[in-house]
């Protein structure tokens, strides 16, 4: 058997509480537990998520550079989370604009996708994939393409409320 999704990310950053709070207000990720920092450590879950967590942080402290990844050394480009609906995109949008994080957004053809940078400067993406049964020839020709997200277009051909994922990256209805 093959590997078959994601089940958390652990990301080493300066000032652990700093992270938690980020990830906890902009994305509504929240603590498995009441103490948010086991010696420099945090462990969290993403909304609606069952995993013991989705995503830990460990504190490496206030000296460490910033990660040199693709401009001068390898490693990890960013994480993409997906969301359930176009309407939590755009909430999302909001947020990390606010916040000052909002470093992107794109149109993959099969995917509609926001970049931002956490605290400590690493990437994230936040993304909703158009459902399986929706999807057209063009959809699937512009993936080899990044265009600018253009969400209003976007939330007048799909809706606010429709489901992204299904029968992609969520089980359609039997």
């Amino acid at each position: 058997m093959s590997v078959m999704r994601l089940n958390h990310a652990v990301l080493f950053v300066r000032d652990v509480a700093a992270s938690v709070a980020f990830y906890r207000e902009a994305l509504g990720f929240s603590p498995i537990t009441d103490r948010v920092d086991w010696d420099g450590a945090a462990f969290l879950r993403a909304p609606g998520s069952t995993n013991d967590h989705d995503l830990g942080l460990f504190q490496v402290g206030e000296q460490a550079g910033p990660s040199a990844a693709g401009r001068s050394t390898v490693g990890l480009y960013h994480l993409a989370w997906e969301v359930d609906t176009l309407a939590e995109l755009g909430r999302l949008a909001g947020v990390l604009s606010a916040r000052g994080a909002l470093v992107g957004a794109s149109d993959h053809g099969t995917t509609k996708s926001l970049y931002g940078r956490d605290p400590d400067g690493l990437e994230f993406e936040i993304c909703w994939i158009v459902p399986a049964a929706l999807l057209t020839p063009a959809d699937l020709a512009a993936a080899r393409e990044v265009r600018p997200l253009q969400l209003d277009r976007e939330l007048g051909r799909f809706g606010a409320d429709t489901r992204g994922g299904v029968g992609v990256s969520v089980p359609a209805p039997a």
